[in-house]
């Protein structure tokens, strides 16, 4: 059954949303890919706060177009069955969770990404952006590299102080 001009309108709406939120949305191809891998996709992206959606590339067009940052952004490569992943917290987890369903699912192809500031990502670069570590994964080796001198020092104190009660000790047993 074909979809009413509301319910056009209501999905360019929506999708505009999306785009005007979403940090990275990653576009790739699903050509081949089962209804019941799509949903496993979706729930794998669902833990990464990313939205994956099977949209008309038409209508991802026009939302583009009403998007003022986004309006400008080359839609040559928006051809076939495309899905897209939207996420709002993350740069790179929506890449990441694509990248990793494609390794299992080879009938999905990441063919590219449009970024917050309207740039157009090759399929090249969103893959790259894909293999980069999460946001937290890079707040935890950040704080693992801001305490390292820190916990070094600390320990050479405590190294210092058991080499003198060592010393203490040894000084004790010899007076008694």
């Amino acid at each position: 059954m074909p979809i009413t001009k509301d319910q056009k309108k209501q999905q360019v709406a929506d999708l505009s949303d999306l785009l005007s939120t979403s940090k990275l949305t990653v576009f790739a191809s699903y050509d081949g890919t089962g209804v019941k891998q799509i949903q496993t996709l979706r729930k794998a992206a669902k833990e990464s706060n990313t939205a994956i959606k099977v949209i008309k590339n038409r209508l991802v067009k026009v939302a583009l177009q009403s998007n003022d940052t986004l309006k400008d952004v080359n839609v040559e490569p928006l051809k076939g069955q495309l899905l897209y992943a939207f996420n709002s917290d993350d740069e790179v987890a929506g890449a990441q969770t694509l990248h990793n369903f494609a390794k299992e699912n080879p009938s999905l192809n990441i063919l590219g990404a449009i970024d917050a500031e309207g740039n157009l990502l090759s399929e090249a670069e969103a893959k790259h952006l894909a293999t980069l570590p999460g946001k937290e994964q890079l707040r935890g080796q950040l704080v693992g590299v801001i305490a390292a001198p820190l916990t070094g020092f600390a320990l050479v104190m405590a190294g210092n102080i058991r080499s003198l009660n060592n010393v203490l000790n040894a000084r004790q047993e010899a007076i008694s």
